[in-house]
């Protein structure tokens, strides 16, 4: 059977039996990967640590016949335990991984990959609050897979804007001409963040008040669950706490 190797970070895991785990990562080069970590659960293993979500390894698989199965894997980045120390991070860290979960499936996009590796990186980092590490990485997870929204010129005639009126369905700001009746109107100050959360204007961001902040958390979620069929469980339990208090 064939041997290969990747580089991945590891979404999620299920129990196999009484101690093996299915491991599910994406990878740099092979998209989305399945696999059967043997053992892993004993006390004794010695990889199961490295095998746990959030977390950047090195691993060395060979191809099965449903699953592949994973043979070696080094630990190249420890995001899990620094995510996992911070309810807000965590929170965001698993909407994040389930986003990317959807997005990728059959699918091999590196942009993918080093997106949600910079987000987690990001997170256990603390670089910026957790609710807007999220909203950004949304975003820009979303427009990677072609559902780039706009947020100048009208997403249905072009016509350029500033437009306040929002629509999810149209996949972004219209002008007064298209704009639904009942449209929900942004604030240019909303606009102006959703913007700086798409191009990682990190500036602007972190300038916005609670206010604009709580409203462009808003639209993300919105047009994150319109777009991905079945929703986001994990956002329903995001802690967006930390959001106010970086702002403060």
């Amino acid at each position: 059977m064939p041997v290969y190797r990747d580089e991945a970070v590891v979404l999620r895991t299920h129990k196999l039996g009484e101690a093996d785990r299915i491991v599910t990562m994406l990878s740099r080069q092979h998209g989305k990967i399945r696999a059967v970590a043997r053992g892993v659960r004993r006390t004794s293993s010695k990889f199961g640590a490295r095998l746990e979500p959030f977390m950047v390894v090195d691993v060395q698989l060979y191809e099965g016949r449903s699953l592949d199965v994973i043979t070696q894997a080094e630990s190249l980045a420890s995001y899990g335990a620094s995510i996992a120390s911070d309810y807000g991070s965590y929170t965001a860290a698993n909407a994040i991984v389930e986003t990317a979960d959807k997005l990728t499936e059959g699918e091999r996009s590196l942009q993918q990959y080093l997106l949600l590796l910079g987000a987690l990186r990001a997170l256990s980092r603390g670089e910026h609050s957790p609710g807007l590490i999220l909203d950004s990485y949304l975003l820009r997870a979303l427009s990677i897979a072609g559902w780039a929204p706009t947020f100048t010129d009208c997403a249905v005639t072009g016509v350029p804007g500033p437009h306040s009126a929002f629509v999810v369905q149209l996949g972004g700001v219209v002008a007064d001409e298209v704009a639904p009746p009942g449209s929900p109107r942004l604030a240019p100050a909303v606009i102006a963040l959703l913007g700086a959360l798409l191009a990682g204007e990190w500036a602007v961001v972190e300038a916005a008040d609670d206010r604009s902040r709580s409203q462009a958390s808003g639209v993300v979620a919105a047009y994150a669950q319109w777009h991905l069929e079945r929703g986001l469980r994990s956002l329903q339990h995001v802690d967006r706490t930390g959001s106010a208090a970086a702002g403060a």
